[in-house]
C-alpha cells in the first residue's frame, strides 16, 4: 500500500510537469510560426520608400512606421532636421556621430539632437545590419551638409558667376561666326548661281527653274541657320543653369526636354529596323517582278511575241492594269508593317478616306470601268477619225476617264468615257491600212431623165478622178440609188486612206462634179428647179458652152 502511495505521489507531478512543459513548448512554437508568417509577409510585401531630400537631391529612402510615426513623417522630418545643419554656421562634420539606443542606433549632432533612429525595423529587405545602415546614413549626411554649405561660399558664387559670364562670351561668339559662315555661303550661292543652279527637271518637265532653284537653296540655308542658333542657345542654357544648384534642376529638365523625345524617336527607329528591313526586301521583289512583266509587254508591242486572241495594243493598258494590282497587293503586304498602323486614329483615317472616296467618285469609277472597257473592245485607237454621237474628229488622246477629239476645224472636245460607251461610234479609219481598200467617200446628185445615164456615169467617175486624196485603185463607181418622180439619184462612190481629210475631200469632189457635168453638158437641177425657170437660158455658165460638142 505504501508503495503504491509512494508511486502516485512520485509519477503523477511528473506527468504533470510533462503535460504543462509540451503546453509550453506548443504555445512557443505557435507564436514563433506566427512572428515568422509576419516576417515572411513583411518580407513579401513591396514597401513604399519615401525619399529624404534636404537639398533636392535624394539621400537615402524611409520605407518603415516606428509607432505612430509612419515612413512619410519619418522622411520629413529627417530632412528638415538635416536642414537645420546647413543653417548651422558653427557646422563640424566631425560633430555627427552615432549613439546606441534601447530600440536601435541613433545618428546625432554634437550629443544633444537626434538626427534620426535607425531601428530593426529599418534591416527589413536591406542587406546590412543596424550599424551599417547607420553608419551608411552619418557619412551620406555628414557629406550632403558639407558639400551643400561649399555651394553655396562667397568664393564658388564668385566662380560660378565669372564661368557665367565666360560662357556667354562664348555663346556669343559662336553665334557671331556662325552668323558670318552662313553669311558667305549665301553670298557665295548667289555669286555662282550660273553655275550650281541649272534648274530640276523630270524627263521633259521643269519642276524648277534655275532662278526658282537658287531661291528655295537660300531659303533652307536661311532656316537651317535659325535652327542652328536655336539649338546652340537651347543647348547652353543647361549648362549655365548648372552653375548655380537653384537652377541645376532646370539643365536636366531642358535637356529631358530634347533627349527624351529623340531617344524614343531613335529607339522607335531601332525598333522599326526589322519591318523597314522586310518593306524593302517587298519593294525589291515587286520592283524587279514588274520590270520583267515590262520587258514581256515590251515585245508583246513590237509583235516580238504574238498570243493568240491578244492584240499588240491591248499590252500598254493590260500592264498598266496588272501593275496596279501588283502595287496594290504590296501595299497590302507593307501596310501593316508600318509604324501606326494599328493605331485606331490612323483605322479611323483609313475607313473616313474610303468612305469619301466611295461617296464622291461614281462617276469617276463609272468612267474608269468604260475606258476599261473601251480598250479591250478596241473601236478606235489614237490618230483614228471616227464620230460619236454629233462629234466628228481625230482621236487625240485615250485615257482612264476621257476620250479627247480634235474635229476639222480644231476643236478640242472631251466626251467621258461612259458617255463614248453608250453612244454609237463610227471609226473611219478602220480599213486604210495598207493591206485595205480604203474609206469609200460617197455623195448623191440628181439627173434629170433627159440624160443618158451613161454619160452621167462617165462624168462623176471623172470627177472622182480629178479629186485629190482619191485612190487610183480600186477604180471610182457609181450607184444608181433611186428612179424618183422626175430625176435619177446618182451616187459616186470612190475610195479613199486619208478619212481625217474628208472635209477637203468633198469640198474637191463637188467642185470637179460641177467642173465634169458643165463640160458633158450636164445640168445638175431637179425638175423642181425646172418649174421654176422659163426655159429660156442654160444653168450651164457660158465659158463651157463652146467646149461643148
Amino acid at each position: 500500500m505504501k508503495s503504491k502511495i509512494i508511486f502516485f505521489l512520485l509519477v503523477v507531478p511528473f506527468l504533470l510537469s510533462q503535460n504543462s512543459f509540451a503546453q509550453k513548448a506548443s504555445t512557443k512554437s505557435k507564436v514563433d510560426a506566427l512572428v515568422k508568417l509576419k516576417q515572411d509577409s513583411i518580407e513579401n510585401t513591396v514597401l513604399r520608400g519615401f525619399p529624404v531630400a534636404p537639398f533636392r537631391d535624394t539621400l537615402f529612402y524611409i520605407n518603415h512606421r516606428v509607432g505612430s510615426f509612419s515612413a512619410e513623417n519619418r522622411a520629413k522630418l529627417i530632412s528638415e532636421k538635416i536642414r537645420l545643419l546647413y543653417d548651422d554656421d558653427y557646422f563640424v562634420a566631425d560633430s555627427i556621430k552615432i549613439a546606441n539606443s534601447e530600440f536601435g542606433e541613433d545618428i546625432v549632432y554634437k550629443s544633444n539632437t537626434v538626427l534620426m533612429s535607425v531601428l530593426s525595423v529599418d534591416t527589413i529587405n536591406a542587406d546590412a545590419t543596424v550599424a551599417k545602415i547607420a553608419q551608411r546614413n552619418l557619412k551620406i549626411i555628414s557629406k550632403a551638409v558639407v558639400k551643400e554649405k561649399l555651394n553655396h561660399s562667397t568664393l564658388v558664387i564668385l566662380k560660378r558667376i565669372g564661368l557665367t559670364f565666360l560662357v556667354l562670351f562664348l555663346i556669343l561668339l559662336l553665334l557671331y561666326l556662325t552668323n558670318k559662315i552662313f553669311g558667305k555661303l549665301k553670298n557665295f550661292l548667289l555669286v555662282k548661281n550660273a553655275k550650281y543652279f541649272s534648274g530640276l527637271r523630270f524627263k521633259t518637265i521643269e519642276i524648277l527653274s534655275p532662278e526658282r532653284q537658287q531661291f528655295v537653296v537660300i531659303r533652307i540655308v536661311s532656316v537651317i541657320k535659325v535652327l542652328v542658333f536655336i539649338l546652340i542657345v537651347y543647348l547652353s542654357l543647361p549648362l549655365l543653369f548648372s552653375f548655380f544648384p537653384t537652377t541645376e534642376g532646370y539643365a536636366d529638365t531642358l535637356l529631358n526636354w530634347i533627349f527624351t523625345p529623340a531617344k524614343s524617336v531613335f529607339m522607335g527607329f531601332v525598333g522599326f529596323l526589322p519591318n523597314l528591313f522586310s518593306i524593302i526586301v517587298i519593294v525589291v521583289i515587286f520592283k524587279y517582278a514588274i520590270k520583267v512583266l515590262k520587258f514581256f509587254v515590251d515585245e508583246i508591242k513590237r509583235e516580238n511575241i504574238h498570243i493568240d486572241g491578244f492584240y499588240s495594243d491591248w499590252a500598254a493598258p493590260t500592264f498598266n492594269i496588272v501593275k496596279l494590282l501588283l502595287y496594290a497587293f504590296m501595299v497590302v503586304l507593307i501596310f501593316p508593317k508600318l509604324p501606326g498602323s494599328d493605331s485606331n486614329i490612323f483605322k479611323g483615317v483609313s475607313v473616313f478616306v474610303g468612305i469619301l472616296f466611295s461617296l464622291g467618285s461614281s462617276n469617276a469609277i463609272a468612267n474608269m470601268v468604260a475606258g476599261l472597257v473601251i480598250t479591250y473592245m478596241r473601236p478606235f485607237k489614237i490618230g483614228d477619225f471616227i464620230k460619236i454621237g454629233d462629234v466628228s474628229g481625230e482621236v487625240i488622246e485615250k485615257t482612264a476617264l476621257v476620250t479627247r477629239v480634235r474635229t476639222g476645224k480644231m476643236e478640242d472636245i472631251t466626251i467621258p468615257n461612259a458617255t463614248v460607251l453608250s453612244s454609237t461610234s463610227t471609226n473611219y479609219s478602220a480599213n486604210t491600212h495598207a493591206n485595205a481598200p480604203g474609206l469609200v467617200v460617197h455623195t448623191t446628185v440628181t439627173i434629170g431623165y433627159d440624160v443618158p445615164w451613161k454619160e452621167v456615169h462617165k462624168a462623176l467617175v471623172e470627177a472622182a478622178s480629178r479629186t485629190d486624196f482619191i485612190q487610183k485603185t480600186p477604180l471610182p463607181y457609181v450607184l444608181q440609188t433611186a428612179l424618183d418622180d422626175f430625176y435619177v439619184g446618182y451616187q459616186i462612190n470612190a475610195f479613199t486612206k486619208e478619212p481625217n481629210k474628208q472635209p477637203l475631200i468633198y469640198s474637191s469632189l463637188h467642185q470637179n462634179i460641177q467642173d465634169c457635168c458643165n463640160e458633158a453638158g450636164i445640168e445638175i437641177m431637179s425638175p423642181h428647179y425646172l418649174a421654176s425657170r422659163d426655159g429660156s437660158a442654160s444653168t450651164i455658165p457660158g465659158s463651157y458652152m463652146g467646149k461643148i460638142k
